[in-house]
């Protein structure tokens, strides 16, 4: 029982040695792997009692990385539900970076990027591939489309 435990917990921290991970992340890895349920719950407590995992920081880390890329509010707000973050966490910490971070500015620079690939094309056409290369990243429609317009 000892050594699955082990292997349990070694496994986790294979995992973490890549990235940070959530809470649901290393729970459905474990599960992937046919551990336990009590050995999975057993491992999950230790990690988090000793501070391996914490959802606030892995959202506040997960959202960082991502706008380096750069991508929607939208899209973190997706991926990290999807990572299992609750969405207490992901508001707070969305709400904190909102403070410090202009989504229209974001928009602009990579609109007038994206548009600079695409010169010899009708307008038209180049605004609509703008549009939804934006959109695909993560922007609201409407703020890209309000953005659009003003250029």
């Amino acid at each position: 029982m000892q050594d699955i435990k082990e292997k349990a917990k070694n496994y986790a921290f294979l995992l973490l040695k890549f990235r940070p991970r959530s809470e649901r992340e290393i729970t459905w890895r474990l599960k992937k792997k046919k551990f336990d349920p009590e050995i999975i719950s057993q491992t999950v407590a230790f990690l988090k009692e000793k501070k391996f995992i914490d959802d606030n920081y892995f959202a506040s880390a997960w959202i960082e990385s991502r706008l380096k890329r750069p991508l929607g509010l939208r899209r973190i707000r997706q991926e990290l539900a999807a990572k299992g973050i609750a969405k207490e966490i992901i508001d707070s910490e969305i709400g904190r970076i909102k403070e410090n971070y202009s989504e229209d500015g974001v928009i602009k620079g990579l609109a007038l990027k994206k548009f600079k690939t695409l010169k010899g094309l009708d307008p038209q056409k180049a605004k609509s591939r703008v549009f939804a290369y934006l959109v695909r990243r993560g922007f609201s429609p409407q703020t890209v489309m309000d953005t659009l317009n003003q250029l």
